[in-house]
């Protein structure tokens, strides 16, 4: 089994992010199909929210992984040869010399006279079935990479899996980083059930604010009583 990333390598890691520096890290065989690929830490998230902490920049996309499911990059691990690429074309041989013999020239026979044709009995050939097509192989498809993003008690979450393998587990968003992500969707129906949320939400925050305004009106009333009552004493 591949070691995944040490305490003392995470602590690396840590300090090349702090410098401004994004370390290049390999996924192990426990990543699955991208085992071999080069990725770029940039971020550690908190260990105790979970496995996943190490966030890995791998093309376009930014998803958080286990140590177990990276190391180190090695040296050099970027440079790779291009399938493909041929070398620059060998020189050619040189010429080899030519040996000309001298032969004696051949006196000319007359032509001999055609023969007749042989006589050809054609037999009847027997029809063989023509052969069914082979099927091409196809080859099997990658698990398909389902990202969910989720609303529930009053909190917007956005989980991530491939196939039967969890990529990220569900983790809290804020409500303007959920409505960007549903702007990328042109579904009108989406956008307006997000809009409807976050004016609910809105709404019941005004009223707390107001409710909290209304008790700090009490206690600072409260509090002028008091202090009359003190003074009058």
């Amino acid at each position: 089994m591949a070691r995944g990333l040490s305490t003392e390598e995470l602590t690396t890691i840590r300090d090349g992010l702090a410098a401004g520096r994004k370390p290049r890290v390999q996924f192990t065989e426990a990543a699955g199909q991208i085992a071999g690929q080069i990725g770029q830490v940039v971020g550690l998230a908190d260990p105790a929210a979970g496995d996943e902490f190490v966030v890995v920049r791998f093309g376009k996309d930014e998803l958080p992984f286990s140590p177990g499911d990276l190391r180190v990059a090695p040296r050099g691990a970027a440079a790779r040869a291009v399938p493909g690429k041929a070398g620059p074309a060998p020189a050619p041989p040189p010429p080899m010399p030519e040996f000309v013999i001298d032969k004696p020239p051949v006196p000319r026979q007359p032509p001999a006279p055609p023969r007749p044709a042989p006589l050809k009995i054609e037999e009847p050939v027997a029809e063989t079935p023509p052969r069914k097509a082979s099927r091409p192989v196809k080859a099997k498809p990658a698990p398909a990479l389902t990202v969910t993003l989720a609303y529930g008690e009053g909190e917007w979450t956005v989980a991530a899996s491939q196939g039967s393998r969890v990529l990220a587990k569900p983790y809290v968003v804020r409500p303007a980083e959920a409505l960007r992500m549903v702007s990328l969707v042109d579904v009108p129906g989406v956008q307006e059930a997000v809009e409807h949320i976050l004016a609910a939400e809105r709404a019941e925050a005004e009223q707390q604010a107001q409710r909290l305004r209304a008790e700090l009106a009490e206690v600072e009333a409260r509090l002028a009583e008091l202090g009359e009552a003190g003074g009058k004493a």
